[in-house]
């Protein structure tokens, strides 16, 4: 009786243990496993700008050495996607609340109306911590060159005229080199959850 259960344990053992190192594996590829570059259409890398942000200062790329930054493009006046797009950044802000190498970039695709001082407005409304968060404003036709020629977020043409006008529900990942790693419906909570593992995949990045 005593060698047989010694057979099943042993049995139990050779099984269980390539199936727990199979699922470990498989955990570990699902989480840390390397994010693709995702060049774009037509820029590799995002292009520099230089516009306002809600405190009225100016910002550039230069702001974005050696950080991982999160985008979107908004608008203030936006009644249903842009506000679950602001808590889904709140949310990821919230979950690397002490790590100074994040950032967050959001663009308003309405500049004439989104002033620097509304958009301190808007931040304000929905308690959005901006150490680390610009709301963007400046020149249309420049948010739009960004939007389609080094984000792609969309894919209709324009040239930021007065008829133009662009929206997308997508985050963007942008790793230190300032190269696209990933697009999230910034909408669905699945997704903005693989984002927030997608960012720790960026920062154990070698």
């Amino acid at each position: 009786m005593k060698k047989n259960s010694t057979i099943w344990i042993f049995a139990l053992i050779v099984f269980a243990v390539p199936v727990s190192a199979f699922a470990l594996l498989n955990l570990y590829e699902k989480k840390f496993d390397k994010l693709p570059v995702l060049d774009n259409a037509k820029d590799k890398y995002i292009g520099d700008f230089r516009l306002i942000n809600q405190e009225g200062e100016i910002k550039s790329t230069a702001a974005w050495k050696n950080k991982i930054v999160i985008v979107d493009f908004f608008f203030t006046h936006c009644p249903t996607t842009c506000p679950k797009m602001t808590k889904s950044l709140k949310k990821i802000q919230a979950a690397y609340s002490s790590d100074n190498n994040i950032i967050f970039n959001s663009f308003s695709i309405d500049t004439e109306r989104d002033s620097s001082s509304q958009l301190k407005k808007y931040a304000a409304q929905y308690q959005i911590e901006s150490s680390n968060w610009d709301l963007l404003t400046g020149d249309k036709k420049e948010i739009y060159k960004l939007a389609r020629n080094s984000f792609d977020i969309v894919a209709t043409d324009g040239d930021g005229g007065p008829e133009d006008f662009i929206h997308s529900e997508k985050l963007v990942l942008i790793d230190t080199q300032k190269r696209i790693r990933g697009y999230y419906d910034g909408t669905n909570p699945g997704e903005v959850n693989q984002l927030i593992i997608d960012i720790k995949k960026l920062k154990y990045e070698k």
